[in-house]
């Protein structure tokens, strides 16, 4: 089944995500999932038990896309495709989530300094009977840090909101070394295959 318009609802709270959107032109329409409800948030982003970091974001992606596709039908919302993301950082294995200190954000920043670390991006978009995800994993190596640098990059709003501490459009791009895959997907959305999902969805794009 065809969108009605070529209009999407973005499942996602992400001022970045947003602005990918906006710059491949896609037009959309925020639909928030809440993390405050009486029964707990509207999807949880708990680790399960020996999960690595590849199957998680895909889980928490499609959950995401799921719940959201939920409130389109239970709102009877006008019907378009659902497009959710989650971003996770991983080194030695271990899932760095965001820091909830700045105790934690310096650990996170330290742990990374000098070494190549995974970023991981999955994607989903549901419409109808049809749901896709896919998964973007990119290198990222810092450069070796100085505590001053650290502490001074703490002291900012940035690495608080931001899986391992970090977001690279923000003053952490002079951390970056080096990438090998996607800049996007370091963003929190991988535009190539976004739009490559978003097409089979009936979004037409350049």
């Amino acid at each position: 089944m065809k969108p009605i318009d070529k209009k999407i609802y973005l499942a996602s709270k992400s001022p970045r995500r947003r602005e990918l959107l906006r710059q491949i032109g896609v037009d959309f329409e925020l639909l928030m999932l809440r993390n405050d409800t009486p029964r707990g948030p509207d999807v949880t982003e708990t680790i399960l038990p020996g999960e690595s970091a590849i199957d998680y974001v895909a889980r928490v992606a499609l959950e995401k896309s799921a719940f959201a596709w939920s409130i389109v039908q239970n709102r009877r919302l006008p019907v378009r495709p659902v497009l959710s993301a989650d971003t996770t950082v991983t080194i030695d294995g271990e899932i760095l989530g965001k820091p909830a200190s700045r105790e934690e954000a310096v650990a996170m920043l330290e742990r990374l300094s000098g070494r190549t670390h995974e970023v991981l991006t999955s994607i989903a978009v549901q419409h109808t009977n049809m749901t896709e995800q896919l998964t973007q994993v990119s290198q990222v190596r810092f450069a070796t840090l100085s505590a001053a640098s650290i502490k001074a990059y703490c002291a900012t709003q940035e690495p608080y909101d931001k899986a391992g501490g970090y977001g690279i459009q923000g003053l952490a791009a002079l951390f970056v070394e080096h990438i090998e895959g996607s800049h996007s997907g370091i963003m929190g959305l991988p535009l190539y295959e976004t739009a490559k999902l978003l097409r089979q969805a009936g979004i037409p794009l350049a």
